[in-house]
């Protein structure tokens, strides 16, 4: 049957209305409410949906939104977000957002696959943004831009080697041989951290003598990441926080999300760095005359004619060298080099409503302050994110890291040839220069000549590195009260390390010896992490929301290590068949460790929450690998400001919190087991039982934490307040302990006792001056920890550094876990504590007439004491620029190194740093369709320190952490912090930027 024309003409009209009444399209300007400047870049999403769009550079935005009631959510980092209704018919308009001072609405990664505002956050999490990260003063490495930033921390920096090496330990001791560094999860990715030795302990000889720690002065690979693509950290610091990470977060989590794209027109921003870095600080040498180069020789009291010819001989080695003009500062002349920086980066971000990308490309070149040292490092980042339908979106991450670092031979060594060690004993009138014809005279103080070492040796480590993973959001059911997503994330983290340590036969301490060394190692690691999330939110009304949870996760790593060391090289060869010996090491580890987790996350009136989980794990390293262990969490949190009672308008938010979790540690690879090691019997190969007996019932460290806090926002955020109290318990904590003799072996793995840590952690925010031309803020952080081994079921003994008469790490039951031991006369005393007393830091930003703004951060380590085994060496030597000195060479009457009292070399490491100071400029710019913005800046790191600590730098350590335990060092432990063995000095390092932005 056909319609007549005009009824035809009226179910058209009908159609068009509905199709209206469909969709409907809302538009306006977007703008700050105190500027009225537009804000390019916020989110204007339609709730409950992946719909939304960004607002243009000029803050213009458009969206299409179906008809009826639908509700709004515009957000923009910084700001208040706001909810609004849209009624059929209507258009929005113009928004104008307050900024959020208290950052009260900044949603926070509270897990695997659940985030929460912070305003109803049960726990502390250390948020930093890419401005605080890189954009005032950027540091040598990613790790070392955290220093000073994250309350709770201990950061120490194992060594001032370009390429860095940084120890990062969250809340106090977290274990004594298992891992005592945070994981680091980059977009989902778990990336390995692990410093890997070059096998110097061949030419050093630094781990003989007792000590089995590793010492090789390794970087650490976190190192690799390049800052400039971060967008913002956060830091869960105790197991309430990271429980769901399950026995991988016993020491923290870092979680680190990168730069994504933006909506919009393509940005283009080029940024230069050109700097400079210099020691920081030196020490100083002895100011010598004929008769005190003399007693190098023995005192003058002394009637042997052996000593009386030598006196005879220094004195006028001396004064022919003070006639010739060649006495020397061979302390400035090794440390003293200028280092260039230069630092060029490039990114390109940009797409639509379904994709965007983010694109970066930087090259890093810093020549360090000893010759022949230096840091390379090539990075290239592809971000992409894509929306495949309004259900699912897809994102994938990818970098390539290309590193090449020159670290020099420096830290502890038992023969000699270390940079430090060889010229703590070598005078200042001795020429060690080479003559015309390159030929490097001998060091009669000394097993080398330091400066010949220098100028032949290599110690170069070389990183190649692929980092990618991929992200899937689908949206399972929607419906106006539920929500359920999937989410299916995975990554590889696969790097090649190569090492190069070579030591041509011509040096002073190879000729009459080995005859040279060639020692190159080759690593290939592989870390990979798949994990599946379901999510269901459930909202029945606008006061009660329900997440609920349930997730399975996968982590595999495999790591081949091999070493080879030649000797007796062909004059002028590096490679291992040029030699007449060489030794092969070979160390292989390989873990699968799996988890499934449950939580619930209950939301009431936007202002209680209560939270709760429970995550199952199990690893091929613990003694059982078929065995769950079980790690519960629990939280509550309640903002009382936001109760419909509270009518102290003054206060936005008043918020009580609390928290309870356990998180794991595992053994490290090869506990369980008695290792076998290859040998030579009778010019036949054969193995050897090693002398470390596993424990096939080893099980994982488990830690418990309790959390409680108050958080306090007033005057519009303008005063904030942060106030933390926990207690950090660690059971069945892991522990070599020594066997009797009868036994066959030496040490035996075991979990042997328990550790606490308590501590308080304040953090202040104020805005004192908030105009449209100036703008102040201030944060100070002030946060310290008290550790103590509260049971210990084997005998209280020593561990690490170098032993008693020296000053010693030393675990014993009620005492602290960080005390220093050492013998005063004939007795064991107790003569200090690596712990700080507190730490404090300082972080201020001025904003002047929007264009200028400077900014600067200061750290105050109080107490906290270091072995300074680096004076006892240069006493040793009789070269302490202050060994002539009555008031500091002597005490009671006698030469330090010969008081018997272990606590002289025992020091108080307290420091007032001004880490991170920088003034910038933002160019104004008018009637230009290309530049976007130009920035201009100069900044100084470490520039200005006040400490009464006599080393290069008190924030130092000769033991790095998280080392891998191989065939030839057992690792280092979580104590061994604050030891000082002539390292790598610390650099202070001054820059100039400039940016531009298409």
């Amino acid at each position: 049957m056909l319609l007549p024309k005009t009824g035809l003409l009226v179910l058209l009209f009908l159609c068009s209305t509905l199709a209206l009444f469909a969709q409907q399209n809302i538009s306006g300007k977007i703008k700050d409410a105190v500027s009225g400047k537009p804000i390019p870049g916020v989110t204007v999403r339609i709730q409950g949906t992946n719909r939304g769009t960004i607002s243009d550079a000029t803050g213009v935005y458009s969206l299409s939104v179906p008809s009826g009631n639908a509700t709004l959510l515009v957000t923009f980092t910084g700001y208040k977000t706001q909810t609004i209704k849209v009624s059929p018919g209507a258009n929005v308009g113009d928004i104008t957002m307050e900024e959020d001072f208290a950052k009260l609405d900044e949603i926070v990664v509270t897990g695997l696959a659940t985030s929460v505002k912070r305003s109803n956050l049960a726990n502390t999490v250390v948020t930093i943004n890419a401005n605080q990260l890189a954009g005032t003063a950027p540091a040598q490495t990613f790790d070392a831009a955290l220093s000073g930033k994250v309350p709770g921390a201990l950061i120490t920096a194992n060594s001032g080697a370009p390429g860095g090496g940084i120890s990062v330990k969250m809340r106090g001791i977290t274990s004594v041989f298992g891992n005592s560094q945070p994981l680091y999860v980059v977009d989902g990715i778990f990336f390995n951290n692990s410093s890997i030795p070059a096998g110097l302990n061949d030419v050093t000889g630094a781990a003989t003598a007792g000590n089995p720690n590793n010492q090789d002065n390794p970087s650490s690979r976190i190192a690799d990441l390049n800052p400039a693509d971060i967008e913002n950290i956060e830091i869960l610091k105790g197991a309430s926080a990271a429980a769901l990470y399950g026995a991988k977060a016993a020491a923290g989590v870092v979680i680190v999300t990168t730069k994504k794209g933006r909506a919009g027109k393509t940005k283009v921003s080029v940024n230069q760095e050109t700097g400079f870095a210099k020691v920081r600080h030196l020490m100083g040498v002895r100011t010598f005359d004929a008769e005190k180069a003399a007693d190098l020789a023995g005192a003058a009291s002394n009637t042997d004619p052996v000593v009386q010819q030598r006196r005879q001989a220094y004195r006028d080695q001396f004064n022919a060298a003070a006639a010739a003009g060649k006495i020397y500062d061979y302390e400035k002349e090794m440390y003293g080099e200028t280092g260039l920086i230069l630092n060029t980066g490039l990114s390109i971000s940009g797409g639509n409503e379904k994709t965007t990308f983010y694109m970066s490309g930087n090259r890093r070149q810093e020549h360090g302050i000893v010759k022949n040292t230096g840091y390379f490092n090539n990075s290239a980042r592809l971000n992409i994110d894509h929306k495949l339908s309004d259900r699912i979106s897809l994102g994938v991450t990818m970098s390539y890291i290309h590193s090449d670092a020159d670290r020099g031979l420096t830290n502890n060594d038992n023969n000699g040839v270390t940079y430090g060690v060889a010229l703590s004993s070598t005078p200042t009138f001795v020429d060690l220069f080479p003559n015309a014809l390159g030929e490097y005279p001998r060091n009669p103080f000394a097993a080398s000549n330091p400066l010949e070492t220098r100028d032949k040796m290599t110690n170069n480590e070389v990183t190649n590195r692929f980092v990618g993973g991929a992200n899937l959001e689908v949206r399972l059911q929607q419906s106006e009260h539920s929500s359920t997503k999937f989410i299916g994330r995975g990554g590889v983290d696969y790097f090649n390390y190569k090492t190069a340590a070579l030591f041509p036969r011509d040096l002073q301490f190879e000729e009459n010896a080995l005859q040279g060394h060639s020692i190159q190692g080759n690593t290939n690691n592989t870390n990979t992490n798949l994990g599946g999330f379901l999510t269901n939110t459930f909202t029945p009304n606008e006061n009660i929301g329900l997440t609920s949870t349930l997730g399975a996760t996968l982590e595999t790593g495999y790591m081949d290590n091999i070493v080879t060391a030649a000797t007796n090289l062909v004059s002028g060869q590096s490679n291992l068949d040029a030699s007449a010996n060489t030794t092969t090491r070979q160390f292989r580890q390989k873990y699968r460790d799996n988890g499934i987790f449950l939580q619930e996350d209950l939301s009431l009136l936007d202002a209680i929450t209560l939270s709760g989980g429970v995550r199952f794990d199990r690893s091929t390293n613990n003694g059982d690998y078929k065995k769950y262990y079980v790690f519960p969490k629990g939280a509550v949190s309640w903002n009382i400001a936001r109760m419909k009672f509270w009518d102290v308008k003054s206060i936005q938010s008043l918020k009580l919190r609390a928290a309870y979790g356990q998180s794991g540690n595992v053994p490290p690879y090869g506990s369980k087991f008695t290792a076998m090691l290859g040998s030579n019997i009778g010019g036949l190969p054969g193995v050897l039982v090693d002398n470390l007996l596993g424990n096939s019932d080893i099980k994982p460290e488990r830690q418990s934490e309790f959390e409680a806090g108050l958080d306090l926002s007033v005057l519009d955020g303008r005063v904030t307040l942060e106030a933390t109290y926990y207690n950090k318990q660690i059971q069945d904590v892991l522990l070599r302990h020594a066997l009797p003799g009868s036994s066959g072996y030496a040490n035996e793995w075991k979990n042997s006792g328990d550790l606490r840590n308590k501590g308080i952690e304040l953090g202040l925010t104020v805005i004192p001056v908030n105009t449209k031309t100036v703008k102040w803020s201030s944060t100070i952080n002030w946060w310290r920890n008290r550790s103590r081994v509260t049971k210990l079921l084997i005998p209280p003994y020593a561990i690490g550094a170098f032993g008693n008469s020296l000053g010693t790490f030393y675990l014993e039951e009620n005492e602290p876990a960080t005390q220093i031991k050492g013998t005063v006369g004939s007795e064991l005393k107790l003569i200090g504590n690596s712990e700080p007393k507190f730490q404090m830091s300082f972080f201020d930003e001025l904003t002047i007439l929007k264009n200028i703004s400077i900014r600067f951060l200061i750290h105050w380590k109080k107490g906290g004491d270091n072995i300074n085994l680096t004076q006892l060496l240069t006493d040793l030597g009789q070269t302490s620029f202050d060994y002539d000195d009555i008031l500091h060479g002597q005490k009671a009457g006698m030469y330090r190194t010969g008081a018997g009292d272990a606590s002289i070399y025992v020091q108080d490491a307290s420091y007032v740093r001004i880490r991170e100071i920088g003034v910038y400029y933002n160019v104004p710019l008018r009637n230009t369709n290309i530049i976007k913005g130009i920035r201009l800046g100069v900044s100084a790191n470490n520039f200005f320190t006040w400490t009464s600590y006599v080393g290069y730098d008190p924030e130092v350590s000769n033991f790095g952490s998280n080392t891998i335990t191989t065939s030839t060092s057992r690792g280092s432990n979580g104590l061994s912090t604050g030891v000082d063995v002539t390292p790598f000095p610390a650099s202070k390092r001054g820059s100039f930027h400039i940016g531009v932005d298409f």
